[in-house]
């Protein structure tokens, strides 16, 4: 089962960073560059924003592939483990920079 999620999120998070069919597009006005309330759009209504949230999932996907792996196989999936482990803390540096970044011009 753990294998099967990670799958779906990999191949969802390649989907979204590839755009394929049009998706990360239709995803970015649908539903990232809507308020939430008060706040405006932030950091992942912009396409370099979208694309490192689009990143964030596919780390998660590639870490519980790792996950799903390492039962059968330990060195592939540590190795896969550790890949989404430290892409998903690359990105997320990313993403909160890129946040306040956001922020910050709409305040002023």
């Amino acid at each position: 089962m753990v294998l099967a999620i990670g799958i779906v999120l990999s191949a969802l998070g390649l989907t979204l960073l590839f755009n394929v069919g049009g998706a990360g597009d239709l995803v970015i006005k649908r539903v990232t560059s809507q308020s939430l309330g008060d706040l405006a759009p932030g950091f992942a209504s912009t396409k370099r924003g979208f694309n490192i949230y689009a990143t964030l999932v596919l780390a998660v996907g590639v870490f519980t592939l790792g996950l799903g792996v390492a039962g059968s196989d330990v060195p592939i999936g540590t190795s896969l483990m550790v890949l989404g482990g430290i892409t998903f803390a690359g990105s997320s540096v990313i993403a909160i920079a890129g946040e306040v970044e956001t922020y910050r011009a709409l305040k002023r």
